[in-house]
């Protein structure tokens, strides 16, 4: 399978580093905007209530344009934590035997990691015998799903979630592929509900104020610091809470960049997203602030910092109205995260 450069694929990376090394954690417990200092939510999966009977063969088109089809759900193995998270919510979760180190729910946490760092062991996946395998277009290296391919796994790839629009297609996507159709619309259907609830609680003054926020990568441990672009992958979830994106608003094209003063200037946010992780790397708002160029910021002036969860921010799937809460309450206060 071809791997040319692709944002989803950097942000898997990204991620699998913000899991595996982020360095300790801050004294305070990572603080957030002053406007909402809550403590996170359990890290949990919400399964629908009943589970569902895959009806199957199921044939599907792969996004790499295999025909693969799926005789049986019974051993999963999904090699991204979005696609874990979307199973275990279908119901399946008792079926999934193995988990990549970015699905981080409690639900998921005692099966066996078969990826290091962003790459996934065949050797590994394969001595689980699974029945099926999800991937998306970012999983590699390229070898690792021609050698499961190869010993007769099907192993299914779909197109990776990029902003709100993909949630559902998404959604169906899988459970397509596993035979649980039927639970899918009725997943797609609940999850489209809440995100439409929560995008109707933004307050009317987010219409006129229309807050401009960066989201940076932090990953202190290595001294890496990122400024998304308009292909960071969080410009939707920004857009949908009445936000601006400040990195794409101040003309960033690729995904993430270096943090230099200079870029901070020109994007000049009122706010800051980070994930939870990456905020805890760098000691916390303090840590933070000591960045070149953040404190100088808008943002930084006012210590309006957003956190959410590593392993939810930008999965686009069934807890994105959580994530869209989150982010809702903390830049316009009153919500919990």
């Amino acid at each position: 399978m071809p791997r040319p450069l692709r944002i989803a694929g950097a942000w898997t990376a990204v991620l699998a580093l913000a899991l595996t090394g982020c360095g300790s954690p801050s004294d305070d417990g990572g603080p957030t905007s002053p406007k909402a200092k809550t403590a996170s939510a359990p890290d949990r999966v919400e399964p629908l209530k009943s589970r569902p009977d895959p009806a199957l063969p199921a044939t599907v088109t792969s996004a790499d344009g295999k025909k693969v089809t799926v005789k049986d759900a019974s051993r999963i193995v999904p090699l991204t934590g979005s696609l874990s998270e979307i199973v275990f919510t279908l119901g399946l979760g008792k079926n999934v035997v193995a988990r990549d180190i970015t699905a981080t729910f409690e639900q998921a946490e005692k099966l066996p990691v078969v990826t290091r760092a962003h790459d996934v062991s065949a050797e590994s996946v394969l001595s689980l015998k699974p029945t099926v395998v999800l991937a998306d277009t970012s999983t590699g290296p390229a070898e690792a799903i021609d050698q499961i391919r190869d010993a007769g796994i099907p192993l299914v790839v779909l197109d990776p979630a990029k902003s709100l629009d993909d949630v559902g297609p998404r959604i169906d996507a899988v459970a397509k592929a596993l035979g649980v159709k039927k639970a899918g619309d009725e997943l797609k259907s609940r999850t489209e509900k809440r995100i439409s609830a929560v995008r109707k609680s933004i307050p009317a003054s987010a219409r006129t104020e229309k807050p401009r926020v960066a989201f940076l990568y932090l990953r202190g441990s290595a001294s890496v610091y990122l400024l998304g672009g308009r292909e960071s992958g969080a410009s939707s979830l920004l857009e949908a809470a009445g936000a601006v994106d400040a990195g794409k608003a101040s003309g960033l094209k690729k995904d993430f960049t270096a943090i230099t003063s200079e870029a901070l200037a020109e994007a000049a946010p009122d706010a800051i997203l980070v994930m939870s992780k990456g905020l805890e790397s760098v000691d916390g708002v303090d840590g933070l602030l000591k960045i070149p160029g953040v404190a100088e910021t808008p943002a930084g002036l006012d210590r309006r910092v957003v956190s959410i969860d590593d392993g939810v921010l930008l999965n686009y799937g069934p807890r994105t109205d959580e994530v869209l809460k989150s982010l809702v309450g903390q830049l316009y206060g009153g919500a919990e995260k």
